[in-house]
């Protein structure tokens, strides 16, 4: 993309851009260094490292927003720690305490800046934190050194058309984590347990398959890479509830707005898949998103359509305006969500 003066913001998508700064903190001997900035994108490790041969890393994606005003924000990155550390105890990695994980995401921000997309854009600065096992370890066990990284470009706008409904289909034939594995863990495992199936999806013409529960196959668990909501006939905002849901920190927030800013009842349950019908809207959520409107579900050859093949539903844009303005600045968030970059 070259010079970050050359960007159209208009024109990004969700790719990779090499930004100037990136942070690096090594764990070593029972404890982290103080890390540093640095120019180098590419990271130097042993061939025997865990991260390489049993996946031991996991990472997470959160967003910094320009306001109206020009100044800068972050969304709950406090959720963000608390998420890679219940990953950390699941894989055996040392803990980054929450201080460091802040501190380091807004040492990145505050060092490309500039790449702030403005506002208006539709785009924003996409932050992705890293901690992946390190050091000379053969053995299947936890590795001897850690790093801990995050690196930060400017993306697009996820709907570049506007938001329109896409279509799902549910494949019982692919599980994207075990029963009491690490699906409620965000580990790089997980994903590439999903390409397959969403290449499938794909191919047959769908934006991602739906994952059902992978002990009993009946009940919805995830959404692709999101997480599932359906709004009821009877106007209750609907989530599912799984050992093997990852806990998505734009759903909590949700559920939260559903409750406290649209007075609805939020029911964190159990999600049939033989009972679609009692939705009549439904959405994806998740980071990078907020919410992609679910069109319509094919499951066993039958298609079930929520409000509209392409037309939004009106809940589920309150919801997506009433998020995507407290991320921006322009609605008031509750207490403790927003965090300014200085």
């Amino acid at each position: 993309m070259g010079k970050k003066t050359d960007i159209d913001w208009s024109k990004l998508g969700f790719d990779y851009i090499k930004t100037d700064f990136r942070y690096i903190s090594v764990w070593k001997d029972g404890k982290w260094d103080e890390g540093k900035l640095t120019e180098d994108n590419m990271l130097h490790i042993s061939e025997a490292s865990t991260v390489l041969h049993y996946g031991q890393s996991s990472f997470e994606g959160l967003k910094a927003y320009r306001t109206k005003e020009g100044k800068v924000q972050l969304f709950r990155p406090d959720r963000n720690a608390a998420r890679m550390n219940d990953s950390c105890d699941k894989l055996l990695m040392p803990h980054v305490p929450e201080e460091k994980f802040i501190d380091a995401i807004m040492q990145v921000v505050k060092a490309n800046i500039d790449y702030v997309p403005p506002y208006g854009t539709g785009a924003t600065l996409y932050i992705r934190p890293i901690i992946m096992g390190v050091g000379h370890n053969i053995g299947v066990k936890p590795a001897p050194e850690y790093i801990f990284t995050v690196f930060c470009m400017p993306v697009g706008p996820y709907f570049s058309g506007g938001l329109k409904p896409c279509k799902f289909i549910v494949q019982d034939e692919y599980d994207r984590a075990a029963p009491h594995g690490t699906g409620k863990q965000k580990v790089g495992g997980n994903y590439a347990a999903s390409l397959q199936a969403h290449a499938k999806a794909a191919k047959d013409g769908y934006a991602d398959c739906i994952y059902l529960d992978p002990a009993t196959h009946t009940k919805i668990d995830e959404v692709g890479a999101a997480n599932f909501i359906g709004i009821t006939k009877n106007n209750e905002f609907v989530t599912p509830k799984s050992s093997s849901i990852l806990p998505s920190i734009t759903k909590y927030s949700l559920l939260y707005i559903a409750e406290h800013y649209l007075k609805m009842p939020v029911y964190e349950r159990e999600v049939f898949v033989d009972n679609l019908d009692e939705f009549k809207e439904a959405g994806a959520c998740g980071t990078a998103a907020v919410i992609t409107p679910i069109g319509a579900i094919d499951y066993e050859g039958k298609r079930h359509v929520f409000h509209s093949e392409t037309e939004v539903g009106p809940t589920i844009k309150k919801l997506y305006d009433i998020l995507y303005g407290i991320q921006l600045g322009d609605v008031e968030a509750p207490e403790g969500w927003i965090y300014e970059v200085k």
